[in-house]
């Protein structure tokens, strides 16, 4: 993974930055994978209790091809701040490793955080809870979603560092 600007750095570039292609997520996730730094551009996964969406999108390559080869995605999962179920647990977490994801941004639940501690990828979450997802086929996928009150959209670049996450309408 290429190294990138602290988040603090990018901040204070873009202090001034008006246009709001340049935004900060809140600061109430933390961290359950291994990689604390992470970044890559968006696909987004709109969902409320039901991480069907999210398995499939686990299940699938994590990269897509740009000008000097693959690069890494993230996956944002909005999950509506729900804290009753989680939608991502150390199965998926195995996926997104082997899949080549770069990070997995939950606004919501995630389970199993000793199996993801040990998983070679960003993991933010709100909470961990050890109720599973129900699986009624809902979600939507590559939509422009909210979390924390930010919009993000498809395609957007997220940069996660020990110091919070930032999103980007371009790459930095």
């Amino acid at each position: 993974m290429s190294i990138f600007e602290p988040t603090t750095d990018l901040c204070d570039r873009h202090l001034d930055d008006a246009s709001g292609d340049f935004r900060v997520l809140p600061p109430v996730f933390s961290d359950f994978g291994q990689l604390h730094r992470f970044h890559g551009p968006v696909f987004t996964v709109q969902c409320l209790d039901d991480n069907t969406s999210v398995k499939a999108a686990l299940e699938s390559p994590g990269w897509v091809e740009g000008p000097q080869g693959r690069v890494a995605q993230v996956l944002m999962v909005a999950g509506g701040a729900s804290l009753r179920r989680a939608l991502m647990g150390g199965k998926l977490g195995a996926h997104a490793v082997r899949n080549g994801w770069a990070g997995v941004v939950v606004d919501g639940c995630i389970r199993d955080v000793g199996e993801l501690a040990l998983c070679a990828v960003g993991i933010r979450a709100l909470a961990r809870v050890p109720m599973p997802t129900q699986r009624r086929m809902a979600g939507l996928t590559q939509v422009p979603v909210q979390i924390q009150g930010v919009w993000i959209r498809p395609g957007d670049w997220l940069y996660a560092d020990e110091d919070g996450m930032v999103v980007s309408a371009r790459q930095l």
